[in-house]
């Protein structure tokens, strides 16, 4: 007999699971009264379909699927089993009289076993309530094939969150904290002096003590909705955001600023698919390497992965090129929009993280050791610079450096070397054995104003992918070598950095500094206020002369609140137009980098001043044209 697929079961251990049948169908099996609602706490719930194979096999699909749910149940430790007829599991259902056969089967079967056991009626509709324990077993899948006549193979396969042995090894690896000064003094935290380094201190808090979950709201959340960039999406899962047009307009215009920083390292840009053979024998080994989670779909009996990362297919491709030393170092990069990690939902909160995220991924391959140390660096300073360029300084994040006890021996110099370039202590994680892929990793990680840090930009050294992916060039010598790979991305998660902006904005407004955008980055550069409706036409002249993101605020309401109002946008230049303005060659001015919070600075310019000095501002960096209407009163609102 051919080998096929006689049943489905999705295992699912749960706090509780409840269950209410609301109608029958006309294949419903008859039922007391008693059986219309269920509740078990502490249970292995099962979802079932039973399938058209089944239809012969009977006895032996029972038997096989009750085997797999005590295996289960001896790895989640629990004796409660909840059966739930489940027809979504499968396109290729049996009979409602065999599925029917096989539950009452698989029922009985797990009684004598000594199980407690309750069945959710079949070919009932029932709502339902499941909560799921979120462990590494908590959710399994099997799949139950019959093989010969003579011989039957069980083939199991797990899905849903798959922990990867990265994960597993960080969760037990031993890592020795150090704070590493310019000056070349590796000493334990409890020996070093914190004062004057309040952010530092709260990192390595962070870091030592692994405090992820976020008890309360962050204030760039409420933020990010007033100023209409972003929100939570109710109708995706957690962590998945919907950005409104200035945000978008925000996103994009990082996304191009860092795109172009890597072309000018010579990166070439590429693009590869979003979804990924989880069996592929390649990607199974490193998926196992690379600390993430992941989301993980069925498509033709195929599991498939969502990308965390732009590193799969970028090897791939590496994989079947021709690459000679002549041209070493070779960078390609990718702007991945988007990646997708099952981070776990006590940590997401705002764009600090996300389960779907933007992610420039530059990798570069390298002919030795020597010249990946070297790009290290060239790197690690672009990442200093973007950063900069985008409105986050050196002192507003703090660096983690963190590598092998080998890799530090060798390379002292050098490590001490990159803590010079940031001109202040930073963190150390030194591990006995590599249990990553990489030997040397840094980040430059914002902390906000809960104490929470979340990395921005990395680069790391990569000593195993090249020859897992079968990765090769040709040296001056005809030879086959292994190039060593530098992963780096240069702002790290692009929703991150708009986070770290308003961070760092709201926390500046703690301080007595006015907040606001980069002026390059700022939604509106410009607004415009008539004084009156007479003065409109003079605004829209006025618009029509600057060459940047410019609005005009016609709307019914008082000056009063239209300056008001400019100011809760952080709009960078904001003119008033009256009588004298229409009158004369100046407009007035509020330049919000120059004001305090109770003192506009107001510059009398001509708007050829005006827009040299925007000119000057935004010089170098992208620009975009401003997606909403330049009246206010066209406007839609989105929150």
């Amino acid at each position: 007999m051919r080998e096929s697929d006689i049943m489905q079961i999705l295992l699912i251990h749960s706090d509780f699971i409840e269950y209410e049948t609301k109608r029958s169908t006309p294949v419903a099996e008859k039922i007391d009264d008693n059986l219309k609602k269920g509740r078990m706490e502490e249970a292995l719930t099962v979802f079932v379909a039973v399938e058209k194979n089944d239809e012969d096999n009977i006895e032996y699909a029972a038997r096989q699927t009750a085997e797999e749910i005590r295996k289960v149940t001896e790895q989640v430790k629990t004796n409660r089993v909840m059966l739930y007829p489940y027809a979504h599991l499968s396109s290729s259902l049996s009979s409602p009289k065999t599925a029917i056969e096989i539950l009452k089967k698989l029922e009985e079967l797990l009684k004598e076993a000594s199980f407690e056991v309750k069945r959710a009626p079949f070919g009932w509709y029932k709502s339902f309530t499941i909560k799921c324990k979120g462990h590494p077993l908590s959710e399994l899948s099997r799949t139950i094939r019959a093989g010969g006549v003579e011989k039957c193979v069980t083939v199991i396969k797990e899905k849903e969150e798959v922990v990867s042995e990265a994960l597993k090894s960080e969760a037990k690896a031993v890592s020795y904290w150090h704070i590493l000064t310019p000056e070349g003094e590796l000493l334990k935290p409890e020996d070093f002096d914190f004062t004057g380094h309040d952010n530092l201190k709260k990192f390595v808090n962070y870091e030592i003590h692994k405090s992820r979950a976020v008890d309360k709201i962050p204030p760039h959340v409420e933020l990010m909705r007033r100023l209409e960039l972003a929100d939570y999406e109710p109708g995706s899962d957690s962590g998945n955001m919907r950005f409104y047009p200035k945000g978008r307009l925000m996103k994009s215009l990082i996304e191009t600023y860092v795109l172009d920083e890597t072309a000018k390292m010579g990166a070439m840009e590429v693009e590869t698919p979003l979804m990924y053979d989880m069996n592929h024998p390649t990607l199974k080994k490193y998926l196992d390497r690379f600390p993430a989670r992941q989301y993980s779909i069925e498509a033709d009996k195929k599991q498939l992965f969502l990308r965390f990362a732009a590193c799969f297919g970028q090897f791939l491709m590496n994989h079947d090129m021709t690459i000679s030393y002549r041209n070493l170092p070779l960078r390609m990069v990718e702007l991945t929009r988007y990646s997708f990690r099952k981070e776990q939902s006590g940590e997401l909160v705002g764009l600090r993280r996300l389960r779907a995220f933007t992610m420039p991924d530059m990798h570069s391959l390298c002919r030795d050791m020597d010249e990946a140390v070297a790009q290290f660096n060239d790197q690690y300073n672009m990442c200093i610079n973007v950063l900069s360029k985008i409105g986050i300084d050196l002192t507003d994040y703090e660096v983690a450096i963190r590598f092998t006890r080998d890799f530090y021996e060798e390379n002292k110099d050098f490590i001490v070397g990159l803590v010079r370039t940031v001109n202040k202590p930073v963190l150390i994680e030194l591990w006995d054995q590599r249990f990553f892929y990489f030997v040397l990793k840094f980040e430059f990680n914002y902390v906000d104003a809960l104490d929470k840090a979340s990395a921005l930009s990395t680069v790391q050294i990569d000593v195993e992918n090249a020859e897992r992916y079968g990765i090769k060039y040709i040296d001056s010598t005809g030879a086959e070598k292994r190039p060593t790979i530098l992963h780096c991305s240069p702002s790290g998660a692009i929703e991150r950095c708009i986070y770290a902006l308003l961070e760092k904005a709201h926390m500046n407004s703690e301080k007595g500094i006015v907040p606001m955008f980069p002026v390059w980055l700022s939604p509106t550069q410009v607004r415009i206020i008539p004084v009156a409706e007479k003065h409109q036409e003079y605004a829209e002249k006025v618009a029509g002369e600057l060459n940047f993101r410019v609005d005009i605020d016609d709307r019914e309401e008082t000056v009063g609140k239209k300056i008001r109002d400019a100011g809760k946008e952080w709009i960078p230049y904001v003119a008033v137009v009256g009588d004298e303005e229409v009158a004369g060659d100046n407009l007035t001015v509020t330049v919000r980098s120059e004001s305090s919070p109770n003192k506009p600075a107001n510059i009398k310019m001509t708007v050829g001043e005006l827009n040299g000095r925007i000119s000057d501002e935004v010089s170098g960096f992208p620009f975009k044209r401003h997606p909403l209407s330049v009246k206010l009163s066209a406007r839609p609102k989105f929150v």
